[in-house]
């Protein structure tokens, strides 16, 4: 693809889509910047504060998931050595 360098039947088979789907979102993409419909970062609309605060929100939400995962994987190592008395 452009900056990768790699093929678009590449990218597909990697991304398990077809070839012919990603050629037509990539088609519509370059299409939709090259008219201004899409901003060149972001969400449109969204000031840099809402960011911050959404990024704020999403690695709360990341370390929460880990301590559950950690916590789980911890229960899960109990209850098989539980299971094998």
């Amino acid at each position: 693809m452009r900056s990768s360098g790699r093929t678009v039947t590449e990218v597909a088979r990697e991304l398990g889509v077809s070839s012919e789907s990603l050629r037509g979102w990539v088609k519509k993409a370059s299409a939709a910047q090259d008219t201004g419909s899409v901003p060149a970062a972001g969400r449109a609309g969204q000031s840099a504060a809402d960011r911050d605060e959404e990024l704020k929100r999403l690695r709360k939400l990341t370390a929460e998931q880990a301590k559950t995962i950690e916590i789980l994987k911890r229960a899960t190592a109990f209850f098989a050595k539980e299971s094998d008395r």
